[in-house]
């Protein structure tokens, strides 16, 4: 069972203040790339929670998200007066103006102060609430790993597809390789006419034999189907094949591209253009395996 690095995962945990909603978002990545958007956990679990994430979802840029939603009454219950009288009894001082309006003014800004609004988010996780949190972490990290799974059949059927594809190009390329050996021979014997020469009958078969030799394709051949069905085996037999897949996938380019340069032949070069597009289609798609 292979995974997808796209995922999306969200769960809530039910606190006394309200309602607390985890949700995380993964895309690929060479590693694991862990950003927290938020200001509502406490620095002494960040990196807690950034292990746990790790841990689990193993590679992918990762984003995780916190947002906060009162029940009624709590909000008001958290607002620190206290702070607030003393900011604007401090700015009242240094204004010459009194008035209601400019009253009204200094308290709009002094309720966008940093320590006033992440005063009320303090105590939004604590250490007695924390079980909630974390069980809400687990649930995010888990629906995302669900939606991993689900986008990895889709793209193991894919690629899958792709690579038997590719081997039965090939067969087609066996197919056409009397012909390209009948339509060398021709070539060359034509090339002799228009020199007007006539070889010798054994030398030409010999000569003819050493220079099909440079351009057999029969190691090609042979290296591109087990590099294949060691792609078919990785992704079926490994929980995270995709690094390896990224180096199978180089090999099996190097295997097409030397049969494309020792073709000599139009439909056999055909058949390696179609390689190539499949092969190129198969590497976008391993970018995201997980």
């Amino acid at each position: 069972m292979i995974r997808s690095m796209t995922g999306y995962g969200k769960a809530e945990a039910q606190l006394p203040g309200g309602k607390l909603t985890v949700e995380i978002r993964s895309l690929n990545a060479k590693s694991a790339d862990i950003s927290l958007k938020t200001t509502l956990l406490p620095k002494d679990k960040d990196l807690l929670v950034r292990r746990k994430i790790a841990e689990r979802l193993q590679r992918g840029t990762i984003d995780v998200f916190l947002s906060w939603e009162a029940s009624e009454g709590a909000a008001a219950r958290t607002i620190p007066t206290q702070l607030i009288r003393s900011y604007l009894d401090q700015l009242k001082e240094v204004t010459s103006v009194q008035s209601e309006a400019v009253e009204a003014a200094l308290l709009g800004a002094i309720l966008r102060f940093p320590d006033v609004t992440d005063m009320k988010k303090a105590d939004i996780i604590t250490e007695e609430n924390w079980p909630l949190v974390e069980a809400a972490f687990d649930g995010a990290i888990e629906a995302l790993d669900r939606y991993r799974i689900t986008e990895g059949e889709a793209l193991e059927k894919d690629v899958r597809s792709r690579v038997e594809l590719i081997l039965s190009l090939y067969d087609e390329v066996e197919q056409l390789e009397p012909e390209r050996i009948a339509t060398v021979r021709e070539r060359l014997l034509k090339n002799l006419e228009e020199l007007q020469q006539k070889p010798d009958p054994s030398r030409f078969e010999q000569e003819l034999i050493f220079y099909l030799e440079k351009y057999d394709i029969n190691e090609e051949k042979v290296r591109l189907r087990q590099h294949c069905r060691y792609f078919l085996e990785t992704l079926s037999g490994e929980p995270f094949p995709g690094k390896k897949l990224g180096f199978i996938i180089q090999e099996m380019g190097r295997e097409i591209n030397t049969t494309g340069s020792k073709a000599n032949h139009a439909g056999i070069q055909q058949l390696v253009v179609r390689m190539k597009d499949e092969l190129e289609k198969i590497r976008e798609q391993s970018m995201n395996i997980l």
